[in-house]
């Protein structure tokens, strides 16, 4: 429920205050964020009641950047949906269509692609584990897992329900047990992982005591997570040397504060959820007991009550959290930012609105495509980043408003597909793919989408994985762009780059065998998708005609869009 502090005028939808007041008093509405949805309509898409909220917060005098252009939603949406840029025939396609509906078309298409649940995928191995050393569960195994959950686009109820109860036991959702498993089932790391992913909260500096600087985090909030999972440790089985989840049956939870030394026993609890008590117990304690070289199975575990109560619909926290980061995917930065830092002194910036997109997900059973889409379609999504500033009072601010896009640095992953993409690594992996798979008589493997981004996945995993090696930094979100001396290193001389670069038949050799004249447009659409100004088209020719060694020059200058700033973000 939103508090009467976060009204704001509702003139936009011509509505009086004194008629608000009115509705307020008879019940009809309970908060702003429900009279904008009443204002709006029932019948009114996410989409729509997202950008009638964000207009009347920022009041009638709010001023917006105008919408972006085809070129840059097109890469924009590819980016955020795909992990990687389009190619030079679906841009000139695109930006050729002069159907009023060709965004909400694009948008449909790309997340019904094979590249949206790889997408996903990383963008969920990456929020689940932070690029983690994989050490019981093969990290493919569990990237297939992700694919495939988001392929067939399983609700993040489901996911999570998998991933907080697996035990590794069972082959189907054995891959899920990675997260714990992972982690060592160390009850520290994995009740500050739980409260920070599923719960919007870093309850880390609780552990020994209240916290000191936010009110709202407690010690207890902290032991009542840890109290779920704290008689659960890893067991490997002495013959097959596979991993999984054993629980014993006995042993509370006490903590002390080292401000007060006064201890205090908890049973597991969500935040300030009712206490989960253990039944009483009956005369066996044990499914499977506790012995040597056996993975103990209690009658009652504490562990699968876990993920019951994160995702009670009581738990708020649960949907409020997910709904604020993917928010955060698409349009930069968090309602609530950190994502994981959510307190009474630093509330969301848009409380009615992070309500409005936690409702909606509920209300539609966790469905994240569904979310992801309703985001893309909205006005605040397809604003352009750049600002007319005439039309700006003041300093440009931090993006909090979402008046204009806000450029996001391009992932790891992100930036090695679309280097391959450009370069045409991509285009001469998979042709080569198709022509071994043709060469095979006896193989009746059907050759369509699926099998072509899988194909291309594991075939050039090694390159993705050298990216995150230098782009990637383990155990931590990242919220912004710091670029370090060793990314810039391998980009202006890494020899990767170079190959991609000067790869016979690819990009730089497609340029060298066109005329000057029609160098610009082909290099601009292939490397920045998107048409070359007037001036930016006479530049390049002018270089090629003055050049002494043209293919040098041209191998420079593709080399030069790919580790410029316009190439490295989104925006």
């Amino acid at each position: 429920m939103v508090s009467q502090s976060h009204l704001y005028p509702p003139a936009a939808f011509g509505t009086s205050v004194s008629h608000l007041r009115v509705l307020l008093f008879l019940g009809v509405v309970t908060s702003w964020v429900e009279f904008v949805r009443c204002s709006a309509g029932a019948t009114e898409p996410l989409h729509k009641q997202i950008d009638a909220v964000l207009v009347a917060h920022s009041g009638s005098s709010g001023v917006v950047a105008k919408s972006t252009s085809d070129a840059s939603f097109l890469r924009r949406i590819h980016l955020d949906l795909t992990g990687t840029v389009p190619n030079p025939t679906r841009t000139r396609d695109f930006l050729a269509d002069p159907s009023p509906d060709k965004r909400v078309k694009m948008i449909d298409q790309l997340l019904e692609s094979p590249q949206y649940a790889r997408r996903m995928q990383v963008v969920f191995d990456v929020m689940l584990m932070e690029r983690r050393a994989s050490t019981h569960i093969k990290s493919e195994e569990w990237e297939d897992y992700l694919w495939e959950a988001f392929r067939n686009n399983k609700s993040w109820l489901q996911l999570t329900n998998e991933i907080l109860t697996a035990d590794g036991i069972d082959e189907r959702t054995r891959p899920a047990a990675r997260f714990m498993l992972d982690r060592e089932l160390n009850v520290d790391d994995v009740t500050r992982d739980i409260g920070r992913i599923f719960l919007g909260r870093d309850l880390q500096c609780a552990q020994c005591h209240d916290h000191p600087a936010i009110d709202d985090y407690l010690q207890r909030h902290y032991y009542g997570i840890a109290a779920f999972i704290k008689r659960s440790y890893v067991f490997k089985d002495p013959e097959t040397k596979k991993s999984s989840i054993g629980e014993k049956a006995e042993g509370d939870l006490e903590f002390t504060s080292v401000f007060t030394a006064e201890s205090e026993k908890t049973s597991p609890r969500i935040l300030d959820a009712s206490p989960i008590n253990d039944p009483t117990p009956g005369p066996e304690l044990y499914k499977v007991k506790p012995e040597k070289n056996v993975r103990s199975v209690p009658v009652y575990s504490r562990r699968l009550q876990l993920a019951k109560s994160v995702t009670d619909p009581g738990n708020v926290s649960f949907r409020y959290s997910i709904a604020n980061r993917m928010w955060a995917i698409m349009m930069g930065r968090g309602l609530v930012e950190p994502v994981d830092m959510w307190h009474a002194t630093n509330p969301p910036t848009h409380p009615e609105l992070l309500s409005l997109l936690a409702d909606s997900l509920l209300q539609q059973d966790y469905d994240l495509k569904y979310l992801l889409r309703e985001l893309a379609l909205t006005d605040a999504y397809q604003r352009s980043s750049q600002r007319e500033e005439k039309e700006f009072d003041g300093e440009p601010g931090n993006g909090a408003d979402f008046s204009v896009a806000m450029m996001k640095p391009l992932s790891p992953e992100q930036l090695a597909w679309s280097m391959m993409q450009v370069t045409g690594v991509v285009d001469q992996q998979l042709n080569s793919l198709i022509a071994k798979q043709d060469k095979k008589e006896d193989d009746q493997t059907v050759v369509d989408a699926v099998w072509k981004e899988k194909s291309l996945n594991k075939a050039l995993r090694g390159n993705v994985v050298i990216f995150t090696s230098v782009f990637g930094t383990q155990g931590v979100q990242q919220a912004r762009f710091d670029a370090s001396a060793d990314q810039a290193l391998f980009l202006r001389n890494g020899d990767l780059i170079q190959r991609w670069v000067a790869l016979k038949d690819g990009l730089s050799d497609r340029l060298a065998a066109m005329d000057d004249s029609d160098v610009a447009q082909e290099y601009y659409v292939s490397v920045f998708a998107r048409m070359p100004s007037t001036e930016e088209a006479k530049l390049i020719e002018s270089l090629l005609v003055e050049s002494k060694d043209r293919n040098a020059d041209i191998r420079q200058l593709v080399w030069a869009g790919l580790a410029s700033a316009e190439f490295r973000f989104n925006h």
